[in-house]
């Protein structure tokens, strides 16, 4: 579409979920672009996104195992807080139970959710807990 000059029609106020704070310090991106994993439970990736609906804007969060292109863990909720996304960690480690010495990657964009200390001190909490 790009080559050729076309757009799609876009309605509305557009809504932003990717909001960076530059002067917070952010985990070191051990992937690279690189988004292979040899095993499964490796390599995870994060992120969200929102749907319009009658009732107004709801946002989908999701983990993606990337050696088996699977969803792991989800969560729906009306708001983009940090608790919703912790919600599809949760629910991720608990159905795949990664072993915290196996050497999981977990990556995510760099939004306020992720990078919150509420989320960055959890999550090696939660995989540790894991039997």
């Amino acid at each position: 579409m790009r080559r050729m000059g076309l757009q799609g029609v876009v309605r509305g106020k557009p809504v932003k979920t990717t909001i960076s704070d530059k002067t917070t310090s952010c985990p070191l991106d051990r992937v690279n672009q690189q988004f292979r994993a040899e095993r499964p439970k490796a390599l995870w990736v994060s992120d969200f996104t929102y749907a319009s609906t009658w009732q107004g804007f709801v946002y989908v969060a999701f983990i993606i195992d990337v050696f088996a292109r699977r969803i792991v863990g989800w969560k729906v909720s009306s708001s983009a807080r940090t608790d919703f996304v912790l919600d599809a960690l949760e629910q991720a480690l608990y159905a795949r139970r990664p072993v915290s010495q196996g050497g999981l990657i977990h990556h995510s964009d760099r939004g306020v959710q992720y990078v919150s200390i509420r989320y960055t001190e959890a999550w090696p909490r939660l995989v540790s807990s894991r039997p």
